[in-house]
This record gives structure tokens, C-alpha cells and sequence, in this order.
């Protein structure tokens, strides 16, 4: 993995799940159910839980969520499923936690918006609610702050302010500094209503992606708290996951940020793991965590006018991501495995000499052969029609044969 150099922060422990600088970037998602459909919350937590997602957090708007919550946990648990679940609090946060403290005892945190609470009024009287039945179950707190919803008392103070002086910064600047303040200014707060440093994470999200490293880089100067990384509202399809990648990546590599979330819209009935895989996939190509066996695979070109090895790296892709709950289990270092799928002798050879495991596909009037490498040595040539069948049992002995609790490197089984 690279070597980064994180930056320091205290450590938050969120259930069974530790956030800070000492350990890994840890990834969360958010479901999109009806939280007091029972059922329906517990199967998609499983699916994200089951994707790797290590972190949930679900909406708690009204009293149906709330009283759903302790089922929903319980649910979970007798499933073997131990992801810590958060509640996402907007407005009635305080009435909520105090209503309904099966509640508040089940969740593992609670997510507070300042700008949808009481605090830096007159009277905070919601926000310090719901920071003492924090402190009270010794849960931690995440603040977050987003631009869509900033407290608007403080945002127009600050541009008033800037309006007074000689030399006023651009709106933008002012917006950004407003967003820090709410952030720094509710965590002052919420220790001095008694909830520990370590207790506390900040985040503050915006949608543009210049934005989100400008805000976060400035954030991370300015505390030692854990942050949490997004940009919020990222968006459908491409769009979302680049932007994502492009604000996350920068932020990343110069050791900033401790859990990250990737916010795709789904398309209607689309897989909300999606979002699981994609801040999986940011990570791993940073080389800062490993989640999954790597593909490589060529764009194609002229030269691979049949989709053959197009269906044969989506075959294997899919092989892996089925596979990888039970091999996580049974195989150790496994997400370690590079597998190159290729389509011509151009650079088919040379990428799989460079994977663990690799295999090039004839191209257009190539020999009808494709050799298979194994760990930058030609192993084996297929032919025929099980091409397919014959290189996922050379995956499967490979991963067998290679990791795992006192695996041995030894040959693999075979036909040479």
C-alpha cells in the first residue's frame, strides 16, 4: 500500500469499528429505505454491510423510524451482522432521542446537522438534548455540516461582517469559512456540554469538488478531530463517480480524511452497494486499502474485433466479487490478488507477466491460442471452447494454493 502520511487525529470507536488516524480509512454508505420498514432497512443494511460497507447510517425523521431502530439492530445481530448503525437526526433529533431511548441506546452514533438545530441561537437547548443522551449512552457524535443546509443565522453574520470590511472576500471564501466555523464552534460546544474529544467527528460537505478540498484542507489545519469525506449530492452514473474521485483523491493522498462516503444517486431500483464498491475502488486504486482481487483489461481496439475477452473479464470481475465473501473468510490477503484479462498479443503478454495471474486472448487473425501467465512465468496455453471454465480453475487453485492460513507457494494443480 503507499505510503501516506495520514494526518494525525484522536481515534473515535463507532461499536466495533475504531475512525483516526491509526487505522484505516474506514467506508460507510447510507440506506435509502423507509426506515420503519423493518424488513426492508434490515435487508439493505445486509446487502451494504455484505458489500463491505463498514459503517451504515439510516434516516431517523419521525417516530415509526425511531421505534424501528432497536428492531432493526436486533434483526441484524441474529443475523450474524455486526455493523455499527447510525442515525441520521434533521429537526426533531432531540424529541426523537428523548422519546424513544431504546433508540439511542441501539444506535452506535448519532449524526447531528447544526444547521438544522438549535445551536448558535439564543436558545441551543436542541442541539445540547441530543449531545447529553450522547454523553448519557456513550455514544459519539458526527457533525455535519453540509452547504445546503448551513445555519443561515450564522452565514449572514459572517457576510456582514465581510460586507464591513476594506477589502471583502469573494462570497465563495466567506461561505466556506462559514462552514468551518459552524463546524468548530458546535464541537467547542458539545464538550462543553460534556461529550469527550474523542467522541466527536466533523464533516463538511459540499457538491462542488473544488469546494470540498478547498473546505476540508482548510478544516484539517484547524483540528485534530476525525473528518468524514463526501460530496454530497454527487450525482447518477459517471458523473457522480468522477466528481467523487476527483474531490476525494486529493484530499486523500495528503492524508486527509478517516471515513469516506461515496453519494450516488441510484437509478429507480438501482443497487445502492454501488456506492459501497465505488469508495472501495477510490481507496484501492490509491493504493491506501485493499477490498478486492484487481482486473486489468485493455480497451480493445481494431485488433479485438470479438467480445470474447470483453465477456471473459466481466465474467471473472463478477467470479471475484461472488467469490470474496467466502474467500475474505478462508483466504487472508486475497483483495492482495492482480489478475490481467487481455485481447491481443500487443500488450497482452507483458500485462499478464505483470499480474499475479494473467491471461491474453488472441486478437483479429491472431493464432487461435491464449496463453496464461502465473506470477510472470508462462504457465499454461487454453484453446477451445473452455477457455472460460479452465481459467477460473486455474484462478480457484491459485487462490488456494497462495493464501490462506499456512498456504504453502506451491505448483499449481494443473495441465501444462
Amino acid at each position: 500500500m503507499a505510503d501516506i502520511q495520514r494526518r494525525k487525529t484522536v481515534t473515535v470507536k463507532i461499536g466495533q469499528v475504531r475512525v483516526g488516524w491509526e487505522v484505516p480509512v474506514v467506508v460507510q454508505s447510507m440506506t435509502n429505505t423507509d426506515t420503519a420498514d423493518i424488513p426492508g432497512t434490515i435487508e439493505q443494511v445486509a446487502s451494504l454491510a455484505l458489500a463491505g460497507s463498514e459503517i451504515v447510517r439510516v434516516t431517523v425523521n419521525n417516530e415509526d423510524a425511531a421505534a424501528a431502530v432497536p428492531h432493526i439492530v436486533e434483526g441484524l445481530d441474529k443475523r450474524g451482522i455486526r455493523v455499527p448503525i447510525v442515525g441520521d437526526f434533521h429537526y426533531n433529533g432531540h424529541i426523537l432521542l428523548k422519546k424513544y431511548p431504546a433508540a439511542a441506546r441501539a444506535l452506535a452514533k448519532y449524526r447531528i446537522n447544526p444547521g438544522n438545530v438549535s445551536i448558535g441561537r439564543k436558545d441551543d437547548d436542541n442541539f445540547r438534548t441530543m449531545v447529553e443522551c450522547a454523553v448519557e449512552n456513550d455514544k459519539p457524535v458526527r457533525i455535519g455540516v453540509n452547504w445546503g443546509s448551513l445555519d443561515q443565522a450564522l452565514l449572514t453574520r459572517m457576510m456582514d461582517e465581510n460586507n464591513r470590511r476594506p477589502d471583502p472576500l469573494p462570497a465563495r471564501d466567506v461561505m466556506m469559512e462559514a462552514m468551518i466555523t459552524s463546524a468548530l464552534d458546535s464541537a467547542k460546544a458539545a464538550e462543553q456540554y460534556g461529550l469527550g474529544h474523542d467522541k466527536i467527528i466533523l464533516s463538511a460537505k459540499v457538491s462542488g469538488v473544488r469546494d470540498l478540498i478547498d473546505v476540508y484542507t482548510s478544516l484539517a489545519a484547524r483540528c485534530d478531530y476525525p473528518l468524514h469525506l463526501g460530496l454530497t449530492e454527487a450525482g447518477m452514473g459517471a458523473k457522480g463517480l468522477i466528481a467523487s474521485t476527483a474531490g476525494l483523491a486529493p484530499l486523500l493522498l495528503n492524508g486527509i480524511g478517516d471515513t469516506i462516503r461515496v453519494s450516488l444517486t441510484p437509478k429507480p431500483g438501482g443497487d445502492r452497494t454501488e456506492e459501497v464498491q465505488a469508495a472501495q475502488q477510490i481507496l484501492q486504486s490509491l493504493q491506501i486499502r485493499s477490498f478486492m482481487p484487481q482486473v486489468t483489461s485493455c480497451p480493445g481496439c481494431g485488433r479485438t474485433t470479438s467480445t470474447y475477452f470483453q465477456e471473459l473479464a466481466e465474467q471473472i470481475q463478477t467470479y471475484l466479487r461472488t467469490s470474496m465473501p467466502e474467500w475474505r473468510k478462508k483466504y487472508p490477503g486475497v483483495e492482495e490478488l492482480k489478475l490481467a484479462v487481455m485481447g491481443c498479443v500487443v500488450n497482452g503478454p507483458g500485462e499478464s507477466k505483470h499480474a499475479n495471474l494473467g491471461i491474453s486472448l488472441p486478437g483479429t487473425f491472431e493464432e487461435p491460442k491464449a496463453p496464461v501467465y502465473v506470477d510472470g512465468k508462462l504457465y499454461t496455453t487454453l484453446r477451445g471452447d473452455t477457455i472460460v471454465a479452465e481459467f477460473k480453475q486455474i484462478l480457484d487453485n491459485y487462490v488456494q494454493s497462495h493464501y490462506g492460513h499456512g498456504a504453502q507457494r506451491k505448483e499449481l494443480v494443473g495441465t501444462h
